[in-house]
């Protein structure tokens, strides 16, 4: 029964592909028609249908690929070779496609394309490294970019084509922008090293995220020590800031309440509530530190001193402490005054750690500016 099965299955299988090289050839996807064809021969040499349109087929996809060859070859499309490549290409699989099938064989001859695909494939080189050349002889950093990307496309085609490969490292040099950043002062030596970690921490993610492989970021010191001249200078500078300025808010409230204290019964006998007034004071107690600052930027092109970007960024920061106690009877607190008991007095953070804090919003827009100025270089 099993065997039944595979073989009505098998069966199946051959009639849909049969059919389904018809239908593709009836359609006029000439390739997807040979590849059906051949696959049914490789499972049933004798089938009547496949040798007989395989090479019908066959005929029409080579016609097809010759006919885009041909009009490729008359455009004036600089990478027209590229195309060529391609169409050459297709007719290969082909070609290696049927001689994996004996049955394919003996009513295809299928023309090998190997010697074509090596000459269109020398064709787009040259044409791609010609290019390359002409733009790295214009001697300007946009021109040179593109010629990186023409000797890379080069490599990919032939991985060994002439100097390319040398011709590809001298224009990324040529094509790359150093953009050095300041030190950044700030007014009082007390958060230097907090303004140093800021710029550091930036120079560092600039250089991991990897923008723009045509854009190096330096710090200014390394710079100056490893004599790399500047394409462009990002400078920084606080225009204002203000660390820990305090505030203190302290207020009470008086709050009352009536509580059921008991019960008693009036004349009739009928149950009455008690009731209680109960008094409490609230203490409240709110610190407030609160800090802030603007960093200047500016873009400058080191070539000419033209201002290329600049803005001001602010950033703040609020440390809050909240506490309370109260006087009196607990019970006349309700659940919301009883949310703001608690808690002691503590010392805000160090004015360093307020100094960091207001510089991450700053950090943050900054870095995010940066990346976008950069990344459409």
């Amino acid at each position: 029964m099993q065997r039944v099965a595979v073989a009505g299955l098998l069966c199946a299988l051959m009639l849909f592909s049969c059919k389904s090289g018809e239908k593709m050839y009836n359609k006029g996807r000439y390739d997807e028609a040979v590849t059906a064809f051949v696959k049914k021969l490789q499972r049933k040499p004798q089938d009547a249908t496949a040798l007989k349109i395989l090479p019908l087929a066959y005929q029409q996809a080579a016609k097809m690929h010759e006919d885009r060859v041909n009009a490729f070859l008359r455009s004036n499309n600089q990478l027209k070779w590229e195309s060529v490549r391609t169409e050459y290409r297709s007719m290969q699989r082909l070609y290696d496609l049927i001689h994996g099938s004996p049955a394919a064989l003996q009513v295809v001859t299928p023309k090998d394309y190997r010697d074509a695909i090596t000459g269109a494939q020398e064709n787009a080189a040259e044409v791609r490294y010609d290019r390359g050349m002409v733009l790295l002889e214009k001697g300007d950093k946009a021109s040179a970019r593109l010629a990186y990307d023409e000797f890379t496309a080069t490599l990919k085609l032939i991985s060994n084509y002439r100097d390319a490969r040398q011709r590809k490292d001298e224009a990324f040099q040529a094509g790359v922008v150093n953009v050095v950043i300041s030190e950044l002062e700030v007014r009082s030596t007390y958060f230097q090293f907090s303004a140093d970690q800021f710029r550091d921490y930036l120079v560092r993610t600039l250089q991991q995220r990897n923008i723009n492989r045509f854009v190096q970021f330096y710090d200014e010191r390394i710079a100056r020590n490893e004599n790399i001249r500047p394409d462009e200078y990002i400078e920084l500078r606080f225009l204002d800031f203000m660390v820990g300025q305090t505030y203190v808010d302290r207020s009470q409230r008086d709050v009352s309440k009536q509580i059921v204290t008991g019960t008693t019964k009036d004349t009739s006998g009928k149950s009455q509530n008690i009731y209680q007034t109960v008094t409490a004071t609230l203490f409240l107690t709110k610190k407030t530190v609160y800090s802030s600052g603007v960093l200047d930027y500016r873009i400058t092109d080191t070539n000419n001193g033209k201002l290329l970007r600049s803005d001001r960024v602010p950033g703040s920061y609020t440390w809050v402490n909240q506490f309370g106690y109260f006087k009196g009877d607990e019970r006349a607190l309700s659940d919301a005054d009883k949310s703001l008991l608690g808690g002691r007095d503590v010392p805000p953070p160090p004015p360093q750690d307020l100094f960091i804090e207001l510089t991450r919003p700053i950090y943050d827009k900054l870095e995010q500016d940066l990346r976008s100025f950069y990344y459409r270089l």
